[in-house]
């Protein structure tokens, strides 16, 4: 047993509480109608103001911290209410820290506005608090571009479903003749039916030569039961389609100048022969111009060679991530930020949990969307997609797709070389002389049973 002299001292040391690392800390509860700013009054207190939410406010907190000498303020990730202040302290010399709300919730039976900020406070001044990532300003406005370009898809593409409600509601089945129905055939037909032309002969001179489709199947999908709200409804669809369309047109030049600027600083302004129109653009909701050779420029390698990853893919990536890899020590811990690693629980040194965590990552959901075209591939990724598939499934074999396209991407970015296809067919070698070896003992059990 431990004498009293022992336990007196383990009283006296834990007494102390945890080591203060930084004073001149401050913790901020953001809300939508007020921020809450405390700060250590350098003895055992607190002080907490409060401020409100115009821009006048928010440059009140950020002269309030500098009087103060504060270095450091810590930031719920609270909706986009954290974003102008964030921005605010970052130009000011205050480091933001921005943390997600999930770690740092209160005791129970203590959650106040003003408790909170103080409770942001203790935790930042002893060092627990885990910085979410944040892209500096050019990504930033970047990220904007791509986020906002992707949104305007979406609602491209529900006018399009519409458009198709509304062909099924007149019994016109122009989608079981044509691919595409807002190809270059489908929307020559669509502007016709809108301005009045009801005729299928007629209908049928805007067929493209390459359309499979015979005269006779596409002049009976086009002979429709015509109403005058359904008309209406189609009409308004195009419309809509049409204007989303010309949004998209909108953040693409917005986005190739941010890329063209960049481009310009870290080629001294030489900047002939990148942007500009693509020769061929396959596919829809493709950018218009060279995304591939500008992004290769910027980020010092190209991306687009590995495989099923494609420009929208990389740029969105790298609109997320930025180029900078030394925030993540190590590729494991950039799946693990990602959300392609599972997050493993252990008691007992047993694995009692091993789900993924729901929660949104817009880079990783890049990398996903890449990986799920990878088992096309004829390619020792395209290998590995096709054995994981078999193993854990496609939804798994879509996440541990995604988990090797970020490692290599993460090595590409960080070592400043290209895509070897050669290193993942080593290891595609190996795999084959594993599974050749695994099922020869197997072969030898099944002789000796026989």
């Amino acid at each position: 047993m431990k004498n009293n002299d022992e336990r007196l001292l383990k009283k006296k040391r834990y007494s102390q509480g945890l080591p203060v690392l930084n004073i001149h800390a401050a913790g901020i509860d953001i809300g939508g109608s007020k921020h809450d700013v405390a700060i250590s009054d350098g003895f055992e207190g607190h002080i907490v103001c409060e401020f409100g939410t115009y821009t006048q406010d928010l440059k009140g907190i950020v002269t309030w911290l500098l009087s103060h000498d504060i270095t450091t303020a810590a930031i719920e990730s609270t909706g986009v209410y954290w974003l102008n202040l964030y921005i605010m302290l970052e130009e000011a010399g205050i480091e933001p820290y921005l943390v997600n709300a999930k770690h740092v919730k209160n005791v129970t039976g203590r959650k106040k506005d003003d408790t909170d900020a103080i409770w942001l406070q203790k935790l930042h001044c002893c060092g627990l608090l885990q910085k979410s990532f944040q892209p500096n300003s050019y990504y930033r406005k970047l990220r904007t571009y791509v986020r906002q370009r992707k949104k305007l898809i979406r609602l491209s593409s529900d006018c399009v479903r519409r458009m198709q409600k509304a062909f099924e509601l007149m019994n016109i089945k122009l989608h079981n003749v044509i691919s595409d129905i807002i190809g270059k055939t489908g929307i020559l037909i669509i502007e016709a039916i809108i301005n009045g032309e009801r005729n299928p002969e007629e209908l049928l001179k805007f067929k493209d030569g390459r359309i499979k489709a015979s005269d006779t199947d596409i002049k009976l999908s086009l002979e429709g039961i015509w109403k005058e709200e359904y008309l209406f409804m189609l009409g308004q669809a195009y419309e809509g389609y049409l204007f989303y369309q010309n949004q998209i047109k909108s953040c693409d030049c917005k986005i190739e100048g941010l890329l063209l600027s960049q481009a310009a600083t870290i080629l001294d302004g030489d900047i002939s022969g990148l942007g500009g129109k693509k020769k061929k653009v396959y596919g829809s909701n493709q950018y218009y111009f060279d995304v591939q050779g500008l992004l290769k420029v910027i980020v010092g390698v190209n991306l687009c060679r590995v495989d099923s990853i494609s420009e929208i893919s990389a740029l969105e990536f790298i609109s997320e991530t930025g180029i900078d890899m030394s925030k993540w020590k190590s590729h494991k811990q950039f799946a693990a930020w990602l959300n392609l690693a599972p997050n493993t629980k252990i008691t007992g040194g047993k694995v009692v949990s091993s789900r993924m965590q729901k929660k949104k990552n817009h880079a990783g959901l890049a990398l996903r969307m890449a990986a799920s075209n990878l088992s096309k591939c004829k390619s020792p990724l395209g290998d590995y997609a096709r054995k994981m598939k078999s193993r854990v499934g496609k939804k798994g074999a879509v996440i541990a797709s995604a988990h090797k396209l970020s490692k290599i991407v993460y090595t590409m970015i960080r070592d400043q070389k290209e895509y070897d296809r050669a290193t993942t067919l080593s290891d595609q070698v190996k795999w084959r002389e594993k599974r050749i070896k695994n099922l020869e003992k197997q072969l030898e059990k099944l002789k000796k049973v026989a």
